[in-house]
């Protein structure tokens, strides 16, 4: 029935496509939160897992990116850097913004969706946001016409119902006893456009609002009255709170699903389900599901799997090897990019892609021209996604997040099947552990295509080491000269103040307000 429904789509789409050759397409950007590679079946069929039977059919009818990584291993760096095309040392996010963040994203840099929307997008944005709430830094100040959703992570507010996560959370009417890592004084907010709807959120109810508002928005634009003359193009951004803790999924009906954290991915997935069906019944519609990076170890049951990408030089050192950290678990994420017609369905494709190529891509893809006064990181992967070419980046920067040195340095440099460490450090694992930073000179270099756990690096005596050594080094260099001379360079202001916190009405604890509606 699938594959019967499919065909009869790619039909559609291609007979609609006839009739308006010059229709620019949609886009639907899915991020999820803290998921890891191996939290997707079809990045890791011999487990045997269901716990992604949508996102394993959207595969099956279209492309698999298998060495896809976020730009940056934390929250805001990897958003911005998605948003912009630029890495943080060039865009100035390099850590994450707070709850009481007075700016965000600096207004100096342009983001996909505002070019989007000035080629006459209409452009939408679910989820999480987390890159400045107040006035100009809003989502609908930076390009999109409408907004739903929290203005950062799922943890950073109290809720009368906290959900499973470790530290255990207290609810919001024990407001005044703080836990660590739980923030207890303001109520975790919905937002709509300008104006908090809910604060604090019932978060046992957000993924059914998420879903609710990104269905109706994309069949509202299917039933646009003017689709057969000029149908509007749409951008649909939706940032997950899934697979961030506080994890929440609906109490189980099912006895046999007894792991919180499956139920969860479950929930996702059907979320992703639900807008891929509402999405096939609408014309050129590109739907891109990935990360924003990997999983939180330190959260232990409550976090994702790595697959294969274990870290384990750096965890036989001690500390985690994921969220936070330059090791291919911090940053290589599940990737799908979904296109009836457009792209070729159950395809695999290991080229060296990043969140940064999605400003690039979707620009070219809507055949909107980028900006000339910056400098973009991301490249153009539309021949990877509708050509099968294999040609994504020659080099790839991870920028250090948070487990060691300076947050926004390029510690680690990826070159084909070589990766070179000049940082290495590791987040706190399950059970608080952590790592101590190590500076490498010279580098500590792994052949990710034999050892993809990363235990081992190469003897720097061997002509392999050397060869690679060189070449990366001197890219290294040609990158923090450029970034260094680059004009458009922006620098991100960090500064925190307990009034810029969002809060609907000061007068109560946590910032207690009804739903509006």
């Amino acid at each position: 029935l699938h594959d019967l429904n499919y065909c009869t789509s790619v039909i559609k789409h291609k007979k609609e496509d006839v009739n308006h050759p010059n229709a620019k397409p949609n886009f639907i950007i899915i991020l999820a939160d803290d998921i890891g590679w191996g939290d997707l079946d079809a990045n890791q069929p011999e487990e045997k897992a269901n716990n992604t039977p949508y996102l394993n059919l959207m595969a099956e009818q279209g492309l698999r990116l298998t060495d896809f990584h976020s730009p940056a291993s934390t929250c805001s760096p990897s958003r911005a850097a998605l948003l912009t095309g630029r890495y943080g040392l060039r865009n100035g996010v390099t850590h994450n913004f707070a709850v009481g963040s007075e700016a965000g994203l600096p207004l100096s840099e342009v983001t996909f969706p505002q070019l989007l929307q000035k080629a006459g997008y209409y452009t939408a944005m679910i989820g999480k946001w987390h890159l400045g709430h107040n006035g100009p830094y809003s989502p609908t100040n930076r390009g999109f016409d409408y907004y739903l959703g929290i203005p950062y992570s799922n943890d950073m507010g109290c809720t009368d119902t906290p959900g499973y996560d470790l530290p255990h959370c207290l609810p919001c009417v024990t407001y005044g006893s703080a836990r660590a890592g739980c923030y207890s004084k303001v109520g975790l907010p919905l937002i709509e456009n300008r104006s908090i709807v809910e604060q604090p959120l019932d978060l046992w109810t957000l993924t059914e609002q998420y879903q609710s508002a990104a269905t109706r928005m994309i069949r509202n634009a299917r039933y646009d009255t003017s689709v057969k003359t000029n149908r509007q193009p749409y951008l649909l951004y939706l940032a997950l709170a899934h697979m961030h803790v506080p994890l929440a999924p609906p109490p189980p009906q099912d006895a046999t699903i007894t792991d919180v954290y499956s139920a969860s991915l479950r929930e996702m997935d059907n979320l992703v389900g639900a807008v891929k069906s509402a999405a096939d019944e609408t014309d050129n519609t590109l739907i891109w599901f990935t990360g924003d990076n990997g999983p939180w170890e330190l959260k232990c049951q409550y976090a994702g799997s790595v697959g294969p990408f274990k870290g384990k030089w750096q965890t036989s050192r001690g500390g985690g090897s994921a969220k936070r950290t330059t090791w291919e678990g911090g940053h290589r994420v599940p990737t799908v990019a979904y296109w009836p017609g457009r792209i070729p369905a159950n395809t695999t494709s290991s080229a060296l892609l990043s969140g940064l190529d999605i400003f690039p891509t979707l620009l070219s893809l809507a055949r909107v021209t980028p900006p000339s006064d910056r400098r973009v990181d991301g490249i153009d992967a539309s021949n990877i996604l509708l050509h099968g070419e294999e040609a994504g980046h020659e080099f790839l920067f991870h920028p250090n997040s948070g487990a060691a040195g300076r947050f926004g340095d390029l510690q680690t440099v990826r070159a084909g099947k070589h990766k070179a460490f000049y940082i290495t450090g590791a987040a706190e694992a399950c059970g608080g552990a952590s790592g101590r930073q190590q500076l490498h000179d010279p580098p500590l270099i792994f052949d990710l295509e034999h050892d993809e756990a990363e235990e081992t690096p190469l003897q720097v005596q061997t002509p392999e080491y050397q060869a690679a050594a060189l070449r990366i080094a001197r890219r290294r260099e040609e990158l923090l000269w450029d970034i260094a001379t680059d004009e458009s360079v922006s620098t991100a202001d960090y500064s925190t103040d307990d009034s810029a916190a969002p809060c609907c009405d000061p007068g109560h604890a946590v910032c207690r307000c009804s739903t509006l509606g």
